[in-house]
């Protein structure tokens, strides 16, 4: 599982020119999720989010978590997370699960954030969505699990 998580002083996700959902300061979190990923990657990735200090303290360091600034935080379904583009000219998506078990475990990552009691948006799954964000630093980060090895 993938958490794509970028530092956001505003973002939103429109569909058909609706504003569906909108955040002010906070994380937007794009979550790509693989084939063999579980509800333990996603519990793993969930808690991580939360309490990731990426957010400036009274000195200018990333000392606070979303948690800890009051922030929101804003998630968004993004199978290409899992686009392969290291063969030919066309990305493969073979990694990325299914559509029926990535709503399951996505459904699943939006509960756990929510259980925060941060304010949590989503964008909808499988929709074409425009997707705007003001990247706060810019900061950018990408979370894995299993966490990778170094």
């Amino acid at each position: 599982m993938r958490f794509l998580v970028q530092r956001v002083s505003r973002a939103s996700v429109t569909i058909d020119g609706k504003l569906e959902s909108l955040i002010g300061k906070g994380l937007l979190v794009l979550i790509g999720i693989a084939a063999n990923d579980s509800r333990a990657d996603a519990d793993y990735l969930c808690a991580k989010l939360i309490h990731l200090r990426i957010f400036p303290d009274g000195e200018g360091r990333m000392n606070r978590s979303v948690l800890d600034i009051g922030g929101s935080l804003l998630l968004v379904s993004q199978f290409t997370l899992y686009g392969d583009c290291r063969k030919g000219r066309r990305p493969s998506f073979d990694a990325a699960a299914p559509p029926a078990v990535a709503r399951e475990l996505y459904e699943y990552a939006v509960s756990r954030v929510r259980e925060s009691g941060l304010p949590t948006c989503t964008g909808v799954f499988q929709a074409e969505m425009a997707v705007e964000l003001v990247n706060d630093g810019p900061v950018t980060l990408l979370l894995e699990s299993p966490a990778p090895v170094y």
